[in-house]
């Protein structure tokens, strides 16, 4: 299958790259090199610099590979910085997904797998959380990925598209080639192995008084190969529609931190810090109909698992990809 994926340079889609060179699929990475990484570009794909928010290049692209499907990637996702600045957001992962569908309708190109968040949902009801849930997003990032999630659903309407929303949450954990390497660094486990590493003092906990077992936030942590092979299995499957895709099971950050230390053999200091605004106490998927839709079974879900398995990476390369 050809496939053209788009921020193809970044955490996630470094790895469903990688995977996708490995199931023989032909890749065509489509990335403007900002916040990604030239060196986490699987070698096996082709590589071709150029920003969604310019239509031309996109365009170019989609008419010389003529994919059979496109997975999405691109976008900016720091709920913080989204805040401060929302017409970012709105520029680059809206405005770049409308030239990004332009450029698919021009060539012809139906299928498309698009790297969604739970973000969308905003405050849960309930949990764990399924797809039937209200999507009320509380930042930016959320209502730009909502909102390209609309346009998308409204190109099935009218003119036949076939697009799948996968609705992710917390994604970690690493491969041996690629791992997790952000400028500004928000996610939990990398920002406690740093201190591992001896990189940082201490790992800031947001809030010990949160109504969970032990006062901290829980969240859903998935593997990014499990993450990476959800998007396959939708490519190679007559589906469309939002899938949710988690373990089903929380960790609070109190119990990340103690694996962290228990993998890691390293005393890593916590250092308890005021509640941010917006923090939800617990978020956990409900994945089922991944699970019966899509044949998913998550198999790296042990909480140890995806530590060892950042680890392992992250003292491979303690400075990120640049400076390995």
């Amino acid at each position: 299958m050809k496939i053209v994926l788009t921020g193809g340079s970044g955490y996630i889609g470094s790895v469903t790259t990688e995977l996708l060179c490995d199931d023989g699929h032909e890749v065509t990475v489509f990335d403007n090199l900002e916040r990604g990484h030239r060196e986490a570009v699987d070698p096996r794909a082709r590589l071709v610099a150029g920003d969604l928010r310019e239509p031309g290049p996109i365009r170019d692209v989609m008419r010389e590979v003529r994919p059979d499907a496109v997975v999405h990637f691109a976008a900016y996702a720091l709920v913080g910085e989204s805040m401060e600045d929302p017409h970012l957001y709105f520029e680059n992962n809206m405005g770049g997904g409308l030239n990004l569908l332009a450029a698919m309708r021009d060539s012809g190109v139906r299928k498309i797998i698009f790297s969604s968040t739970c973000a969308t949902y905003g405050q849960p009801d309930v949990i764990p959380m399924t797809e039937e849930l209200p999507q009320r997003p509380t930042n930016p990032y959320g209502e730009s990925k909502l909102m390209f999630e609309t346009a998308l659903r409204w190109e099935q309407q009218r003119r036949g598209l076939q697009p799948v929303f996968l609705r992710y949450f917390n994604a970690c954990g690493a491969t041996e080639k690629y791992g997790e390497d952000h400028d500004p660094e928000t996610h939990l486990i990398p920002n406690v192995l740093k201190v591992a590493l001896g990189q940082a003092e201490a790992v800031p906990v947001f809030g010990d008084d949160y109504e969970t077992p032990d006062g901290t936030c829980i969240r859903d942590y998935i593997h990014i190969v499990d993450l990476a092979r959800a998007h396959i299995l939708a490519l190679e499957q007559d589906v469309t529609g939002p899938f949710n895709l988690g373990t089903g099971t929380g960790f609070s950050v109190k119990q990340v931190i103690d694996a962290c230390r228990e993998v890691t053999g390293r005393d890593i200091p916590a250092r308890m810090s005021p509640r941010r605004p917006g923090d939800p106490a617990r978020l956990v998927a409900g994945a089922e109909k991944a699970k019966r839709v899509l044949g998913w079974d998550p198999r790296f879900a042990d909480l140890k698992t995806i530590v060892r398995h950042a680890w392992a990476w992250h003292q491979a390369h303690p400075h990120g990809y640049r400076r390995a």
